[in-house]
């Protein structure tokens, strides 16, 4: 199929289909759903192949995300084994529920992550990261990934939390880890058998889930039944009213949110931050420039968030870093009814999934696409690009209620690191990317940390 919207040419759709046995494919797609991905996807604007009794539409063409994510949004749920997936932990919070339920839980928690409040947290952002990297030696292999990975949940449960949980964030990190772990697409799923038909989930998943309900409603319930305010996302969330009924949130659905906050709050933008420092030790000179801005605008001190629209630089080399290793790396979608993408019918039920690791490396869109190049994000070659043609925090209504969160942890985080310590690869470990869930480095990023001389004005 061209990018023209015309049909799908047969022999590619059955060569790509043929490129993996059905065992062979639905192996992978829960070890690594990178390793599906042949050559010629990344230029092909539609792919539809259909496994027993599901068809499924591989999307890559921004007019037609945008349609899938946007135009014709209301015709495209959450799939079925997303919500299977991340159900058992996540509940009905704002990555899993639908509908009416899913607007109501939108609006209320919708002020908590006004960019007004998330300036509140820079001091707590860049306080974390300070006393993380007071704490590093020159010479010292350590694996980058696990380090962001723990920042950034001790950031969050500050911010959202305040003092709480100081003595809980190991446990829960073990727990989100395990939940990470067995995350993983079902078989029956992938094959597209009926929902009636039962799905079994693993042990270890259900226990984690129970033990992390215990943990969270331990330090959730005091304060719900206080009603002091603490500045911190909890308490906006307790606080938060639907604008349109005046009505609260339930314990459920509050326990629902507080979860979600918890494992995608952290996870996604840790991953990012692990996958910047490892392209910044690749290219030296890109870290060069980065450096002298940072020294330029904060000759020295911790940013605030005044500090963070200077770091324009810095903000380019955090969102191609995003276009590269996209935390969030696939979109999934079920179609409600039936549609046409393009010339294309696509029937009701039909799985949809949309790559933003294929589409941020499609070469019809990026030039040279696999080349770290910050400058593909100046304002002008922004407005340039079609707006679905990048989508790390997705898209449409359903776009990620805390982008402007990450977005700012991620500044402060890479502006106080970088201030001070220059991250190099450590011989003798390789960097490889594994989709699960999230966008992970399959065996960390294993770094050596060198003290920088800071260039002063």
């Amino acid at each position: 199929m061209d990018g023209s919207g015309g049909t799908i040419d047969t022999v590619e759709n059955t060569r790509i289909r043929r490129q993996f046995g059905p065992i062979e494919f639905v192996r992978r797609i829960r070890s690594d759903q990178l390793s599906i991905l042949t050559p010629e996807i990344f230029a092909r604007p539609l792919i539809h192949t259909r496994l027993l009794f599901l068809h499924s539409f591989f999307v890559n063409k921004p007019e037609y995300i945008e349609q899938v994510l946007l135009t014709n949004a209301e015709n495209y749920t959450k799939s079925h084994f997303h919500r299977r997936i991340l159900g058992p932990s996540l509940g009905h919070g704002l990555l899993t529920s639908e509908g009416d339920f899913w607007r109501r839980q939108r609006r209320i928690a919708a002020p908590a992550f006004h960019h007004r409040r998330v300036a509140e947290f820079v001091e707590a952002m860049t306080g974390c990261t300070s006393a993380m990297i007071g704490g590093w030696s020159e010479g010292v292999p350590f694996d980058a990934a696990e380090a962001m990975m723990a920042l950034t949940l001790e950031i969050i449960a500050r911010t959202m939390f305040s003092a709480d949980v100081s003595g809980v964030v190991a446990d829960v990190r073990r727990l989100l880890s395990v939940v990470m772990d067995y995350a993983k697409p079902g078989v029956l799923d992938l094959f597209g058998f009926p929902e009636f038909v039962p799905r079994r989930v693993p042990r270890p998943y259900r226990d984690a889930v129970r033990e992390l309900d215990a943990l969270i409603e331990g330090i959730v319930a005091p304060r719900r039944a206080g009603a002091v305010d603490r500045g911190d996302l909890l308490s906006m969330l307790l606080a938060a009213r639907d604008p349109e009924t005046g009505e609260r949130m339930s314990p459920v659905q509050l326990r629902d949110e507080v979860t979600t906050i918890l494992m995608a709050g952290h996870e996604t933008t840790a991953n990012a931050l692990a996958w910047t420092w490892f392209l910044l030790a690749r290219h030296p000179e890109i870290e060069a420039k980065l450096h002298a801005e940072i020294d330029s605008v904060l000759d020295g001190r911790l940013p605030v968030s005044a500090d963070l629209p200077q770091l324009a630089y810095t903000r380019q080399v955090i969102e191609e870093s995003m276009r590269l290793y996209p935390p969030a790396h696939t979109i999934s979608r079920t179609a409600a009814g039936p549609d046409r993408l393009g010339d294309v019918p696509v029937p009701a039920g039909a799985a949809i999934t949309i790559s933003t690791y294929v589409t941020h490396r499609n070469p019809t869109l990026w030039p040279d696409p696999d080349r770290f190049d910050p400058d593909r994000f100046t304002p002008e070659r922004v407005a340039a690009r079609h707006r679905f043609a990048y989508l790390p925090f997705g898209g449409g209504p359903r776009i990620c209620i805390g982008n402007g969160f990450a977005m700012t942890e991620a500044l402060a985080i890479v502006a106080t690191v970088a201030q001070r310590w220059r991250l190099r690869l450590a011989p003798g470990h390789s960097v490889e990317p594994i989709g699960l869930i999230t966008l992970r480095p399959a065996t960390g990023v294993w770094v050596i940390a060198e003290r920088r001389e800071r260039k002063h004005k």
